[in-house]
């Protein structure tokens, strides 16, 4: 008989955020438990995570234990004990070989338990496992730690509960509606669980919230926001949008500005008007069904009057005092504690931005890059460092290539972000970045599993990609004189290629093995070797590239000499050789189809490690020369075939 399983882990409100992670985490714990199971399905909302399963078996299948016992030359009355303490007779008892001699042995069956025991058991370990970037102790130092105190506990199996208690809440039976329109206490089933929460105003899925919320805001003309959409589905049980307005004086500020403070300090969509422009008004999610009295609304209005009369401020009183004033002021703003101020750090980023290649434009914007840290607006609102600068820069007439280059130099902040938009940009943004990196490296900040505090993944992916997607035509070798950095930025080089653009990890290991800090030249060869692989001659090509590389390296071949065509068999070994001296220097994808039959018919009748020690060293010399010619693109020995 198989069964249907819920678990509802009810707290107060989780950090949206942190939800996606933690049902995974949760999903994790449950496997690990090991009851056999159909299908899983997981939900949450801010204050609830969920768990449902089915295919659960009543209980677990009996199993069977072999116990070892004393050697066969034990005397009786140790077998007899043995024996006894079994439930069996001696004579019951088999004798089994074993590395260590002949011993008794008897086979034990072990009944099944009951999964609700099992369950009971597990759920509150299970619980305390799941991982947050943070914790808390709610019912005093060396308790339990969650991330909000737990305050009620659902576990159903079937048409039963799974008793088990948790930092002094007993599981039950009983969920919670919603906050502030529902009921506290609510009896719920397995069967009737989403409905009980629905009629109490709590929707279940995410993906019904995130539905509710697109729909109801097709009426209204807002910017995109896919981040800002996900952020509301974790923060509300019964999300419902209301359109709000400010005063269209504001719009003199920039639009950056209105639509930070919207975005990040008050979670409101913002509006465009037919023409794409900023609209005078702002969409907020509320966590109820409706505002019919407008409280809401003028609420939220007021509010966000307040923020935008702030920013106002902070623009005018920011204006009173250039970026190229500001850059003394960065003396006294520390970057890290052994690497000094930002003054120092502009002062190697310029100099960084000129050895780039970098223009004047670039090493002006490098110098003002960092000048807007000591603004008013950027102290209140973090979130537009460089943007805030690159504005400033604009309104102050700085040329266009400077003010962009500051406007983008954090630039890229995701994997969804864009570049720097011009050259100018793109190299200040690789200065930057260059100098975070190597600074904290040369200190011994490296990243240690999630801990991160200097985002050196960040800047790391975004050199691999400011790189290769501006095309810029330069060496990292030259920057990358710490063994631990190269390979940190290997690793992101790696993981761009193989899990960005789609190429075959082989493809990356092999091109890569033959160089990398020339990334733009590594996408060339990637895009090379891609397009090799759809020949039929590639795989068994590249599968001789491998049987050449181990056989040089098992004979400890150097390199040493040149090829002596005198020493070369007629044959097979001579056409090998022609046919090298007739396509050298050619691209590879133009003599593929022509050397494979070479280099097969080679193998098949030459043997290499010929008794004459002359003409083995001199068809080593032919293979490693072979190989170098063609290892410029690839190491093809990496790459996996199926022969």
């Amino acid at each position: 008989m198989s069964l249907p399983f819920l678990l509802e882990i009810g707290a107060e409100e989780i950090p949206d955020w942190m939800i996606p992670g933690a049902l995974e985490s949760l999903h994790l714990q449950f496997e690990k438990v090991e009851i056999p199971h159909e299908t899983v399905r997981l939900d949450a909302t801010p204050r609830r995570l969920v768990l449902r399963a089915e295919g659960l078996p009543e209980r677990q299948p009996d199993t069977e234990e072999r116990i070892l016992g004393p050697a066969k030359s034990a005397p009786a009355q140790a077998v007899a004990g043995f024996a006894r303490k079994q439930g069996v007779a001696p004579e019951d008892l088999a004798v089994e070989s074993t590395p260590k001699g002949e011993y008794y042995s008897f086979l034990k069956k072990v009944k099944g338990r009951q999964t609700k025991d099992l369950l009971a058991e597990s759920l509150p370990g299970l619980i305390l496992k799941i991982y947050f970037p943070k914790s808390m102790y709610w019912t005093g130092k060396g308790g339990p730690q969650f991330i909000r105190p737990i305050r009620w506990l659902v576990a159903l199996l079937g048409d039963g509960v799974v008793p088990f208690e948790l930092a002094g809440v007993r599981s039950g039976p009983l969920s919670a509606g919603h906050r502030r329109l529902g009921s506290p206490e609510i009896a719920v089933t397995i069967a009737d669980y989403e409905q009980r929460l629905r009629d109490h105003h709590v929707i279940l899925s995410a993906e019904e919230r995130r539905h509710k919320i697109r729909t109801e805001l097709a009426a209204v003309r807002v910017k995109p926001d896919a981040a800002l959409l996900e952020t509301l589905v974790y923060l509300t049980e019964y999300p419902t949008p209301i359109t709000g307005s400010f005063d269209p004086q504001f719009l003199d500020l920039p639009e950056e500005v209105l639509v930070t403070v919207m975005r990040h300090h008050q979670k409101y969509f913002s509006v465009e008007d037919a023409s794409g422009k900023l609209a005078p008004q702002f969409v907020a999610v509320m966590n109820i069904g409706s505002d019919p009295e407008g409280f809401v609304r003028r609420g939220n209005e007021r509010v966000l009057r307040a923020r935008f009369n702030d920013a106002r401020f902070f623009w005018e009183t920011d204006q009173k005092k250039k970026l190229a004033d500001r850059k003394p002021d960065l003396a006294h703003v520390t970057f890290q504690a052994k690497l000094g101020t930002y003054l120092e750090k502009t002062e190697r980023t310029m100099a960084l931005a000129k050895e780039l290649g970098g223009d004047a434009h670039a090493v002006r914007a490098a110098e003002l890059a960092k000048c807007d840290l000591t603004t008013e607006l950027v102290k209140e609102f973090t979130e537009l460092q460089g943007v805030v600068g690159g504005l400033y820069a604009r309104v102050q007439g700085e040329p266009e290539p400077v003010w962009q280059a500051i406007y983008d130099h954090y630039k890229p902040e995701s994997m969804e972000d864009s570049i720097p938009r011009g050259r100018t940009g793109q190299i200040v943004a690789l200065a930057d970045k260059l100098d975070t990196l190597t600074g904290c490296f040369r200190v011994g900040l490296v990243p240690t599993g999630s801990r991160d505090p200097f985002a050196l993944r960040r800047a790391a992916q975004g050199v691999v990609r400011v790189v290769v997607e501006g095309k810029l035509d330069l060496s990292l070798a030259n920057y990358l004189a710490d063994d631990a950095l190269r390979d940190f930025l290997a690793d992101r080089v790696r993981y761009y290629f193989k899990d960005i653009r789609g190429f075959q990890y082989d493809e990356v290991n092999a091109c890569m093995a033959a160089g990398w800090s020339q990334l733009v030249d590594l996408e060339a060869r990637l895009i090379r070797v891609q397009n090799l692989r759809a020949s039929p001659d590639f795989e068994p090509l590249a599968a001789s590239f491998k049987r050449i590389k181990n056989i040089l390296q098992q004979a400890q071949f150097t390199g040493v000499g040149a090829i002596d065509a005198a020493l070369l068999e007629a044959g097979p070994e001579q056409d090998l050789y022609r046919e090298y001296e007739s396509i050298a220097g050619q691209p590879i994808e133009s003599v593929i189809s022509r050397l494979r039959p070479k280099v097969d018919l080679f193998f098949d009748k030459v043997l290499v490690n010929a008794p004459d020690a002359r003409v083995r060293q001199n068809r080593l010399t032919l293979l490693g020369t072979l190989l170098q010619e063609f290892s410029t693109i690839a190491d093809f020995s990496e790459i996996v075939t199926t022969s």
